[in-house]
């Protein structure tokens, strides 16, 4: 992971919700290998795209780093979901953030699964909205 983007993720994340995304001495490496908690970032692009998908997320929606990264993000919910899923990014650019998120999600191969407890925040590269990251602690079949 690019110490960057580890430094966007984490700096934009304690600037919205307002508490560390991570523990005193946590590490890009440790957030993108070993976090118990999936966590996904897209560009701000009108079409956002995936930029970002640590190996727990990768494993929820089954796709490798190659696949995801590029993916545009509203691929990770069904058509009929993406209403919902746009509200949600909605009240973050809104807002600056937003959590206790529930939706249901679509892996690569089809499976349904609903992640729960979400956080999503903006992404700011000074006074730059660059794009939006999002936490789940929790996931379970759908």
């Amino acid at each position: 992971m690019n110490p960057d983007l580890f430094d966007l993720l984490v700096g934009s994340h304690l600037r919205f919700v307002g508490t560390p995304l991570v523990g005193p001495g946590a590490t890009a490496r440790w957030l993108y290998e070993d976090a118990p908690f999936g966590v996904l970032a897209h560009d701000g692009a009108d079409d956002p795209r995936f930029t970002y998908a640590n190996v727990t997320a990768q494993r929820c929606f089954e796709y490798d780093w190659a696949e995801f990264v590029g993916l545009p993000s509203r691929l990770s919910a069904e058509p009929d979901r993406r209403e919902d899923r746009q509200r949600l990014l909605d009240t973050v650019h809104r807002d600056g953030f937003a959590t206790g998120y529930r939706g249901r999600r679509i892996a690569k191969s089809g499976r349904r699964f609903w992640i729960e407890d979400v956080t999503m925040w903006n992404l700011m590269d000074g006074d730059q909205l660059v794009g939006q990251a999002a936490t789940f602690p929790r996931w379970q079949d759908a």
